[in-house]
């Protein structure tokens, strides 16, 4: 289990600085329900990278990867993912901010005040498990996870490594925010500032990372 914790750190450590989900909480702690909403949202984001690994190992198991002898279905899967990946590090270069542009806000951010409870855990199993960002990062593990040949337990218990890892970067701006009392308003908006000025850089270098390896290992086990 050791092996398949290691091999699928880079894609948990992928999930938790993914931008996105890091600047929606810090959005909610600066709202009037914060105290309520954040650690809601951070439930969400929890049970909605659980459900997508959940579902995504099922299908990895499904298509026949195995350890040692992957199929060619696999590998094919693995190459697919890949070339995905590279695309969307394409996309997220060509729409970086411009020097000097302002970084388009997404509309929910308008909204983010009038978040109720179940909207703050609706968001947060969305802003992980639907975000294809996250997706992506989140089948690459799946698959690696399914291809060590672990037992069903061991991989349930991978899984949740993962979940634990990938929600890191969530959980960093609550502590911070129920820790550090005034300071924190002042630390968690330089990081909003940073990580929405950065999302596109950010992103691309991550998939580009991932791109390579996937396409490396799908190449090799095809020939």
């Amino acid at each position: 289990m050791g092996k398949v914790i290691g091999d699928i750190l880079p894609y948990a450590i992928g999930v938790a600085i993914s931008p996105l989900p890091i600047v929606a909480v810090i959005l909610i702690l600066g709202t009037p329900k914060a105290r309520s909403n954040g650690p809601i949202f951070l439930a969400g984001c929890i049970a909605g990278t659980v459900i997508a690994g959940t579902i995504a190992l099922v299908i990895a198991d499904a298509i026949g990867i195995s350890k040692g002898d992957p199929s060619t279905a696999a590998n094919a899967f693995k190459l697919l993912l890949g070339v995905l990946l590279l695309f969307g590090a394409f996309r997220n270069w060509r729409k970086r901010p411009k020097p000097g542009d302002e970084p388009k806000m997404p509309k929910w951010m308008e909204e983010i005040d009038r978040f109720t409870w179940p909207k703050s855990l609706g968001f947060g199993m969305a802003v992980t498990g639907l975000n294809p960002k996250n997706l992506a990062l989140i089948v690459a593990a799946a698959t690696a996870i399914a291809q060590s040949g672990i037992a069903v337990a061991q991989q349930a218990g991978a899984l949740a490594v993962f979940v634990v890892i990938g929600v890191l970067g969530v959980t960093f701006p609550l502590v911070v925010y129920f820790t550090m009392q005034t300071r924190a308003a002042r630390i968690l908006d330089d990081w909003k500032t940073w990580l929405t000025a950065n999302n596109a850089t950010v992103m691309t270098v991550l998939f580009l990372v991932f791109a390579a390896v996937l396409i490396g290992k799908g190449i090799m086990g095809l020939t």
